[in-house]
C-alpha cells in the first residue's frame, strides 16, 4: 500500500514537472531581457531610417528590451504615389495596419492557381473584380497576363501575411500609403534566430536601399547559366534577375501599372458578403477550417464604427479582429485591436491573460501607466502620435486620453486574446466575494460594496469625470 502511494506521488510530481517546465520550452533559451525583466518601458519613435527611390522604411530597434520581451520587430513603411514596394518575404508572420492611403497588395502561395486573367471581358458587372487597374484592357504590347489574387487595401485594414509568403504593394492613390506592421519573431513559424530577416526578389542592395552605415557589396547569388536553364530563358534575361540596383526596396513606376485587380466597390461587396456569412450561424462563422491558404481571406477593416465590439457614446469604441473574424489568424497566432477614446475618456485598469500587446499611436495622445510584478511602475508618461510601446503579458495598464482624444492600433501575440479588467461589470472585483475584498484590503463591507458595484453597468471604457473635465 505504501509502495503504491509512493508510486502515485512520484507520477503526480512527474506530471507537475512536465506541465511546469513543458510550457516554458519557448523561453528556455531566452536572454534576461527577453524574459521580460523590465525596469522601464518607453514610448519610442523608429530608430532607423532606410531611404528608397519610392519611399521610406523606418524600423524600431530590435535591441530595445521591450521588443525583445515581446519577441517582435516593428516597421513603418511610407510608399509614395505610383510607387511599388518590391516583392519580398520575411521569416515570421506579420500583421499590417494601413494608417493612411490606398493601394494594391499581392500575396502569393506556392501551388495556388493563377485565378486572375487579363483576357476576361470587362463588360459584365459580375466580372468587375477582374479588370485591369490602369489604362486600357491589355498588358504591355497587347500580351495577356494571369496571376494570383490581388487585393484592394485602404485605410483601416488589418492585413495578415504568413511567414515565407511573397508579397508586394503598389500605391495607386494620390497620397502617401502609410503602413505600420509588427512581425512575431517568437512564432513557431520562424525557425531562424529572433532577428527580422527580409528576403527580396529584386532591389534592396546598394545606394538608398542600404541601412545606414551598411557598406555596399556586390550581390553573388546563383550561377547565371544555371539560372537561365532553370527558367528556360536567354542568359541576358537571367543576368537582369541578378543586376544591382540603387533604387532601394521601393521604386517609382515609370508607367501606370496594369494588373488584374478588383474595383474598390467589388472588394467592399466581398467584405459585406463575408460579414453576412458570419452572421448566419456558427457553422459558417468557422469557415477557416474549410478554407485553404489559396482562398482564405487575409484582411479585415477594423475602422468601421457600426462594427465596433465595444461602444460608448461618451467614451469611445474598440474594434477587435481575432481568429473568429479572420480565420487565417488562427494559423499565425496573432490578432489586433483598434481603439478610439474621446477627449479625457478612461480605459480602465486591466491585464492581458494571453498575449503581449504592441501599441502604436495613430492620433492624439494619452497618459499611460503600466505596472509590473510587485506593483513596480515601469511606464508613466504621455504617449503621442507616431510612438510605440509594449504592454507585456500580465502587466496591468491604464490610460486616459488627452484633450484631443486618443486613437491606437494594438498588435497582439495571440489569435484569441483575453483581458482581465479590474473595473466594470466583467471585472475581477465583481467576481470576488465581499468578505475576500474586506479582508484582503482591510476595508469595511460598505467600502467593498462600492468598490464592487459602483461600475456595475459599465464597460472598461469610461467617460471623463467632472473632475477630469475641469482639470482639462
Amino acid at each position: 500500500m505504501a509502495n503504491s502511494r509512493l508510486a502515485f506521488l512520484a507520477a503526480t510530481l512527474c506530471l507537475l514537472v512536465h506541465v511546469a517546465f513543458g510550457k516554458g520550452y519557448a523561453t528556455a533559451g531566452l536572454s534576461e531581457a527577453q524574459q521580460c525583466r523590465l525596469q522601464r518601458i518607453r514610448a519610442t519613435q523608429p530608430d532607423e531610417r532606410i531611404e528608397s527611390e519610392g519611399g521610406v522604411t523606418e524600423l524600431w530597434s530590435e535591441d530595445d528590451e521591450q521588443f525583445q520581451c515581446a519577441g517582435v520587430a516593428a516597421i513603418r513603411n511610407v510608399l509614395r504615389p505610383n510607387a511599388l514596394f518590391l516583392p519580398e518575404f520575411i521569416n515570421a508572420p506579420r500583421l499590417v495596419f494601413i494608417v493612411q492611403g490606398r493601394g494594391l497588395l499581392g500575396i502569393t502561395y506556392p501551388g495556388c492557381a493563377e485565378t486572375y486573367h487579363s483576357d476576361q471581358s470587362s463588360g459584365s458587372s459580375s466580372e468587375r473584380g477582374r479588370r485591369w487597374q490602369g489604362e486600357g484592357q491589355q498588358g504591355e504590347g497587347g500580351s495577356r497576363d494571369q496571376h494570383q489574387k490581388v487585393h484592394r487595401i485602404r485605410r483601416g485594414d488589418i492585413i495578415a501575411i504568413p511567414e515565407g509568403a511573397l508579397h508586394w504593394c503598389h500605391n495607386d492613390g494620390n497620397e502617401e500609403l502609410i503602413a505600420v506592421s509588427v512581425v512575431d519573431l517568437n512564432n513557431q513559424g520562424n525557425q531562424l534566430d529572433q532577428r527580422l530577416r527580409a528576403f527580396f526578389l529584386a532591389g534592396g542592395e546598394g545606394g538608398q536601399g542600404r541601412r545606414q552605415g551598411q557598406q555596399s557589396r556586390r550581390r553573388q547569388t546563383f550561377d547565371t547559366e544555371i539560372l537561365a536553364e532553370s527558367f528556360n530563358v536567354p542568359i541576358e534575361i537571367a543576368q537582369k534577375l541578378q543586376q544591382q540596383s540603387n533604387r532601394g526596396i521601393m521604386i517609382n513606376v515609370r508607367e501606370k501599372m496594369r494588373v488584374v485587380a478588383p474595383d474598390e466597390d467589388e472588394e467592399y461587396d466581398e467584405e459585406q458578403e463575408e460579414r453576412m456569412r458570419r452572421r448566419r450561424g456558427p457553422l459558417t462563422s468557422q469557415n477557416g477550417f474549410e478554407e485553404t491558404f489559396c482562398t482564405m481571406k487575409i484582411k479585415q477593416n477594423i475602422d468601421i464604427r457600426r462594427e465596433a465590439d465595444v461602444f460608448s457614446r461618451q467614451a469611445g469604441r474598440v474594434n477587435i479582429v481575432n481568429m473568429h473574424k479572420l480565420p487565417i489568424l488562427r494559423y499565425m497566432d496573432m490578432s489586433a485591436e483598434r481603439g478610439r477614446l474621446l477627449p479625457n475618456a478612461l480605459y480602465t485598469p486591466h491585464w492581458s491573460m494571453t498575449d503581449h500587446r504592441i501599441v502604436y499611436v495613430t492620433r492624439g495622445d494619452a497618459h499611460v501607466q503600466i505596472v509590473g510584478q510587485n506593483g513596480q511602475n515601469v511606464f508613466d508618461e504621455q504617449a503621442g502620435e507616431g510612438s510605440m510601446f509594449v504592454i507585456p503579458q500580465f502587466f496591468t495598464s491604464i490610460l486616459r486620453a488627452g484633450n484631443s482624444g486618443f486613437e491606437w492600433i494594438s498588435f497582439k501575440t495571440s489569435s484569441q486574446p483575453m483581458k482581465s479588467p479590474l473595473a466594470g461589470y466583467t471585472s475581477v472585483f465583481r467576481a470576488l466575494p465581499i468578505q475576500v475584498i474586506t479582508n484582503s484590503f482591510q476595508m469595511s463591507p460598505r467600502d467593498a460594496q462600492e468598490l464592487k458595484y459602483n461600475r456595475e453597468h459599465q464597460t472598461f471604457l469610461l467617460s471623463p469625470s467632472r473632475q477630469s473635465r475641469s482639470m482639462s
